[in-house]
Order: structure tokens, then sequence, then C-alpha cells
């Protein structure tokens, strides 16, 4: 089942990301996202895929890409070595995701992350009524054949990243296919979201906008 907010993301990533700039998207597909950069980002992309039809995808496209498990880190890269990093809809799926995420903003100044929120009341509904494994349009398996293997809320994400000591510069929840800039009740609401991150120590252009947590949803 495709997930209907490709569009959405895709459109949400390629406006963080400035012209000419180098740019990583790790799990990167057939490379629909990077031709896109390349192509109307002046950008120069590289791509990590390790689906061997993906990855013949992506080399169609004329794509750069390595065809590498992500579960084996990014040793090979060196620090700060891209402007961005990308990681889009497959963080819950690595077995290491703490890890990940830490490799993430030491190759890359700033790095994109894409993931569904299981905080979402559709789920939490499911789970009440049902008693059974939810299944949406934005995790749309059985609990048998699912690749996601790390499920979080929004809060979650939050927690995680003060632990790494990793800044959120912005977090932009997708609701109904839609990017809601401070929506209310956004972890009850919001089916993925997109956070822009990076080191603490790094200097950023702008001031973090931290995302407001009066109340737990």
């Amino acid at each position: 089942m495709e997930d209907p907010s490709l569009d959405v993301t895709d459109k949400l990533l390629m406006e963080q990301i400035q012209p000419g700039s180098r740019v990583l998207d790790l799990g990167c597909g057939d490379g629909r996202l990077l031709a896109r950069l390349r192509d109307e980002r002046d950008a120069s992309v590289l791509g990590m895929e390790i689906d061997i039809t993906q990855h013949h995808g992506a080399i169609a496209r004329g794509v750069p890409v390595i065809q590498a498990d992500l579960d084996e880190g990014l040793h090979d890269i060196p620090d700060l070595a891209f402007d961005y990093v990308v990681l889009s809809q497959t963080l819950q799926q690595v077995l290491h995701p703490k890890q990940l995420l830490e490799e993430m903003v030491r190759v890359a100044h700033q790095a994109l992350v894409v993931v569904p929120n299981f905080g979402n009341w559709r789920i939490r509904l499911q789970v009440l009524k049902q008693g059974r494994a939810p299944v949406t349009e934005v995790l749309p398996y059985e609990w048998y054949n699912t690749p996601n293997l790390h499920l979080m809320s929004m809060h979650d994400f939050q927690d995680l990243m003060r632990i790494l000591g990793i800044e959120i510069l912005k977090e932009i929840p997708i609701i109904k296919h839609r990017a809601v800039e401070k929506a209310w009740l956004a972890n009850l609401r919001a089916q993925q979201i997109l956070y822009v991150l990076q080191r603490q120590e790094q200097t950023a252009e702008h001031a973090p906008a931290k995302p407001a947590t009066p109340l737990t949803f």
C-alpha cells in the first residue's frame, strides 16, 4: 500500500534544503527524492539503499547510490561531509535507531527525519476498541509482516533527542496529508512528523524552535 503522504513529505523535505547543497538520503528507495533535489535544487546527491531492486531503480534515474545496510552504520562517511542527511519513513525499521541518529548528526550539518506517529488518535482507538495491533494507511502492515521494529510517539522522539543532546530545530506535524506547523494537540492528531535536527554544539543560523509540551496527549 503506497503512503498517500508521499508527495507531502517530499515537498516538505525539499523546502528544508537550500539550493546547491550536499545531500545524503539514507534508505533512498528508487532515488525519487534525490533526482528531484538534483534537478530542481541543483544539489549534489548520494543515496544509500539495501534493496537491490530499489538500488537499480535509483541507478536508472542517474542517481549515485551505494548498496549498504544502515544497521552497519555510517563509519565510512567523514564528519560533516554533507549539508543535509535525510531519513524518511525508515528510522522505525532499523535495528539501532539511537546509534543511527547519532551518526546522522555527525556526518551532516542538519538531519531531516520523517517518522510515523504511534500516538495518533486512530491508532489509540484501534487498540482500545479491537485489542489488536493497529493497521492504518501510514502503518499499513499486519503484525506478522511489518518491517517496523520501533514505534514511537512525538513525545518519545522528543525525549530521545534530549537524551542524545540533539537539538530539534523544527517539528512539523503532518495531519490529514497536510503540514501543520504549531498544530493543536499534535501528538494526538499527527499521522507523521518531520524533524529538522542538529547537534547542540553546532551554531545554528536561526534560533531553534523548541516544541511546546504543556500537556501530554
